[in-house]
């Protein structure tokens, strides 16, 4: 029985997605992509339509911080650590050009060697700070526009309350 597709392919290349990362972080974003971004935009053809920049983060409004910020402890040391092998990480490499050399280091000599628990216990506290939503709410609107204002048209979020539908709703509102 021949098999046949009944929808035309997609014929043109498929824009190859870059992780966001350095638009969490509004202050690093120039200092991370440069002038890169701003002549890829000049170069990029009219009829591709408007780059689309997603960034994603943990959203946790509220005044327990610290219990937000140890959600994320795992997932960040997973990817300093465990997203490929030592000098070809990309996550890796970008906390370290946010800073955080020592702490990538560190954490990715843990996750490999399967001290997982110690790796997340050694994310500090202010790179969690760096790429997440959390805390009171003037202070979460106010990352929100600096992420705007960095170029973002698209955040993905991971929601940390107990109705995340609720939340989610009022964030949109606050765009």
């Amino acid at each position: 029985m021949p098999l046949h597709a009944r929808c035309r392919p997609h014929t043109s290349p498929l824009p190859k997605p870059k992780p966001a990362v350095p638009a969490v972080i509004p202050e690093k974003a120039g200092e991370v992509w440069g002038g890169a971004l701003t002549e890829g935009l000049a170069r990029r053809p009219a009829e591709r339509g408007n780059l689309q920049i997603v960034a994603g983060s943990l959203l946790a409004v509220g005044e327990d911080a610290a219990a937000a910020r140890d959600l994320l402890r795992p997932m960040i040391a997973l990817y300093l650590g465990g997203m490929g092998a030592k000098g070809k990480n990309f996550y890796n490499d970008l906390a370290r050009a946010y800073g955080y050399e020592e702490a990538a280091e560190k954490i990715q000599d843990l996750y490999l060697s399967g001290r997982k628990r110690e790796a997340e216990a050694t994310v500090p506290d202010e790179l969690t700070e760096l790429v997440s939503l959390r805390g009171p709410e003037g202070y979460v609107r106010e990352r929100i526009e600096a992420i705007r204002a960095a170029g973002v048209t698209q955040l993905n979020v991971r929601v940390v309350d107990p109705d995340p539908a609720r939340l989610v709703e009022k964030v949109k509102g606050w765009l």
